[in-house]
């Protein structure tokens, strides 16, 4: 009897964050760019490039507590924009997960009254989003002279205030020197959606017109081909006999984003990672976790359209990938009393067309 299939939750991206949320109206909230939120008990983190040794820049938060858990749970990915490490590899990826009690948190925040903020959706009951209303945010504490324009966001020195930033500081003692600061790219609030729900509103045309220049290089009827498997899922001998088997990998990612183009993240936790290219060796000995020595498991995954809306206050700064695979703790341990994240795991899957989704 196969395997029920985990169900996948898609990251769209959402309105722009505005100001500066603080409390857990921020690190309850899922988004993309911006500077990295922290838990009321645990450091904010900090990593550096392991190449040019610059801070590296948030490319998403994910506030991700599981089922059945008592704890907070926020996984944050980052990556080097200078140039000549976009496309470093892991040396310039870093994902780190931290954790804390959700009952003494509340506790601590009695005065501020926010216990129904630690009511957060359940990943795996389909919320409805990863982030916070807009309209609900309290007044930041470090604001943004909007004066109710959206580009404002362009002209912020970004740098010196990541620099300046030290929300931590006060838990964990003086911070140590920091590196010189990554412009964060500008933030926008990660909304989800049930991957189920584009099954029936495949866009085909978007499709074709992706894979335009991939049929052309490789003289394959793409078109026919991801017509016909569209309309009958179950039969997969007509693909495997045309497609090679160096592109079927690619193939069958084309076919399954094609109902959702906008998607920027995925997230399976415990499922399937959709490949790029054809995993590497990596895939099937990933090292174990550093705190427990328990196995890593998948948990979400970048996409390509993420590329295009990573934009930095500071012209010239980019991040080129494929697809980014996440993999964190089985167990999600979390050592008691612990004040620092605790580094994961992440694959990087260079694109095979780097022009395929511009």
């Amino acid at each position: 009897m196969a395997a029920v299939p985990k169900p996948v939750l898609l990251g769209l991206r959402d309105a722009p964050v505005h100001g500066s949320p603080t409390g857990p109206d921020a690190w309850t909230a899922s988004k993309l760019g911006g500077i990295p939120d922290a838990l009321p008990t645990v450091a904010a983190p900090r990593p550096v490039c392991q190449r040019c040794g610059k801070r590296l820049a948030l490319v998403v938060q994910v506030y991700c507590p599981l089922e059945g858990s008592s704890f907070h749970r926020l996984l944050h990915v980052f990556a080097c924009a200078y140039p000549g490490c976009s496309t470093g590899g892991a040396r310039s990826w870093k994902v780190f997960r931290s954790q804390c009690l959700q009952v003494p948190e509340r506790e601590t925040q009695d005065a501020q009254k926010q216990e129904n903020s630690l009511a957060a959706e359940d990943w795996c009951e389909g919320a409805d989003d990863w982030g916070s209303d807009t309209e609900e945010l309290p007044l930041p504490q470090l604001t943004l002279d909007s004066r109710n324009d959206a580009n404002s966001a362009k002209d912020i020195d970004w740098t010196a205030r990541l620099q300046d930033l030290h929300l931590q500081d006060a838990v964990l003692g003086a911070a140590p020197p920091a590196p010189p600061g990554m412009p964060p790219f500008l933030p926008y609030y990660i909304c989800v959606a049930d991957e189920d729900d584009y099954r029936d509103f495949v866009n085909l045309d978007h499709a074709h017109s992706l894979l335009r220049d991939y049929q052309q290089r490789e003289g394959i009827a793409m078109d026919q081909l991801l017509s016909q498997s569209l309309s009958n899922d179950g039969d997969e001998k007509y693909e495997k006999t045309i497609i090679k088997s160096g592109d079927q990998t690619f193939y069958k990612f084309m076919k399954r984003i094609a109902a959702c183009q906008e998607q920027i993240l995925r997230y399976s936790w415990s499922g399937e990672p959709l490949f790029l290219t054809c995993p590497a060796s990596e895939v099937t000995e990933l090292p174990a976790c550093s705190q427990c020595g328990g196995q890593r498991i998948f948990e979400f995954q970048l996409m390509p359209a993420l590329v295009s809306m990573l934009k930095s206050a500071n012209l010239g700064l980019s991040v080129e990938f494929g697809t980014i695979l996440v993999y964190t703790c089985e167990k999600s341990c979390w050592p008691q009393n612990h004040q620092t994240p605790i580094e994961e795991f992440c694959i990087i899957q260079e694109d095979p067309d780097e022009l395929l989704f511009k």
